[in-house]
């Protein structure tokens, strides 16, 4: 086992640079102490710690050392093959389905129990994801009409970082020279996206950075709603809102937890539709948001 944590270490320093103690007993859920023993062990092995005092400090490799020989077993192959799979299922790029196919000898047959078919992600505007993708590869600007959640329309070019898919939706993450920030722009509300002759005006971290500040930035905020659910309807609000049971009560229904994106509106439509069976507690501002939506509704087909 602490064969296996200090190659995971090493590895860990190699893609992430200087890292104090405490992260990395965090990460590894061991003690502080025990990684100053690692840091011990890895220098006794050869390997070249670089450990830096103060406020700022932590421990990093030399910058001239590389890890030869790494070591990827069959079943390590076989979870990089499992996880290429679903990528194809979800994107239908070809390019992927070549390369399963290249490392498919080094594998095992399918030992990780699972087969992750996502080709119900292609459906809506997924077919802009090889346009934007090339975009990025070019370090191209892209331009396209977009229509907002207030039903505004307006034409916006922009600089693609990433397409992701979260939330039940692709989106772009892309940079904004207008705003000077980053933004995340749903496909499904696209129109006539295309590459523009533009190059970028910046080196852009990234994806994975750009989206973590991004998110601090409440673009994918979540919401914990408290509710009450009759017994019949727990496994459902669990099933179609990723709902937690905190407690049952006394009369066999059940307080529960949901996590929900503000920005989004799928939620709302889901809580609705299980009527009276699910119950808002809290917070106060989300309760007056399903009312009013409610209340629109009943308005509609209460028209003389």
């Amino acid at each position: 086992m602490r064969t296996d944590r200090l190659y995971a270490i090493t590895v860990y320093l190699m893609n992430h640079g200087k890292t104090s103690a405490g992260e990395l007993a965090r990460r590894f859920e061991v003690s502080v102490r025990t990684i100053q023993r690692d840091m011990d062990g890895l220098c006794s092995a050869g390997i070249p710690i670089v450990a830096t005092a103060g406020i700022n400090g932590g421990y990093e490799l030399a910058e001239r050392f590389t890890l030869n020989n790494q070591i990827i077993s069959r079943q390590d192959y076989s979870h990089i093959l499992t996880a290429l799979n679903g990528l194809a299922t979800a994107t239908g790029d070809r390019g992927i389905s070549d390369i399963c196919e290249k490392i498919s000898p080094a594998a095992d047959e399918n030992q990780t129990g699972m087969i992750l078919d996502f080709s119900v992600l292609q459906e809506g505007n997924s077919r802009f994801l090889p346009l934007f993708q090339e975009a990025i590869s070019r370090r191209k600007a892209v331009k396209f009409c977009y229509t907002n959640s207030r039903n505004e329309k307006r034409v916006y070019t922009v600089e693609p970082v990433a397409v992701i898919y979260r939330w039940y939706a692709w989106y772009l993450l892309a940079y904004s020279t207008e705003k000077k920030d980053y933004r995340t722009y749903k496909l499904l509300r696209m129109e006539n996206p295309e590459i523009t002759d533009f190059d970028f005006t910046r080196e852009h971290a990234c994806p994975e950075k750009v989206l973590a500040e991004h998110d601090q930035n409440n673009a994918f905020t979540r919401t914990t709603v408290t509710v009450k659910c009759d017994p019949d309807y727990v496994m459902k609000t669990a099933e179609y809102l990723n709902g937690r049971v905190t407690k049952y009560l006394d009369d066999k229904k059940a307080m529960m937890e949901l996590y929900v994106v503000e920005s989004e509106q799928l939620w709302i439509g889901t809580l609705l539709s299980m009527g009276d069976h699910v119950e808002i507690i809290s917070p106060e501002h989300i309760k007056q948001r399903v009312l009013d939506c409610a209340e629109k509704v009943l308005s509609l087909y209460r028209k003389p």
